[in-house]
This record gives C-alpha cells, structure tokens and sequence, in this order.
C-alpha cells in the first residue's frame, strides 16, 4: 500500500483485468480476508491487483462509493464488472477472478 493513489482517470484508462482492493493496514476484515485474497490472486498471474489504502479524504474509494473494507471491485478495460464486500469468501473470489479473466 505504499504507491501513491492513482486518479480515477487513471484507473479508468487501464486495459485488461484489474482487481482494486480497498482497505486500510489497521483493518480486522482486511487482514482477516489477505490470505485468501492473495493466494487466489496468485492463480491469475494476467490479473492487474492494485492495493489501495483507503479511508477519510481518500478521493479514489469515495470516487467508487466504498462504504466497508475489504471491497475488492472487478474491473476490464476500465469498466466496473463485479464487486465483493467485506466478509470476501474464498470460492466466489475465485468465480470472480475466473470470469474477470474469461
């Protein structure tokens, strides 16, 4: 989480399969979901993951209407496909990621 916050533009203008994950270091749901975030993450290798630290006057999480942490949000192309709030179960993160990469 140490890279600076990219725009949203910037966000918008990425191509291919991104996973925005927002959250914050001192969060319990966050760490609590890091592992099974991580290890399928690691099984699609093609998908973009952006780690972003979130919370108050964090432009890019109110630019998505983050409410709760973790909020994974599922992008192509640029384009909000799926999101995933807070208690992140393994099985339907990894439907996410299989379609995101379909």
């Amino acid at each position: 989480m140490e890279n600076p916050e990219p725009t949203r533009e910037e966000v918008n203008s990425l191509t291919g399969a991104t996973v925005l994950e927002f959250g914050a270091t001192w969060c319990g749901y966050c760490k609590a979901a890091q592992s099974a975030i991580t290890s399928e993450l690691a099984q699609f290798p093609n998908i973009r993951h952006i780690k972003v630290e979130d919370g108050k006057g964090r432009r890019l999480g109110r630019s998505f209407h983050v409410k709760l942490w973790p909020t994974l949000v599922f992008m192509k192309d640029g384009v909000e496909l799926k999101r995933l709030v807070r208690d992140i179960d393994a099985s339907e993160l990894r439907l996410a990621l299989q379609e995101l990469s379909a």
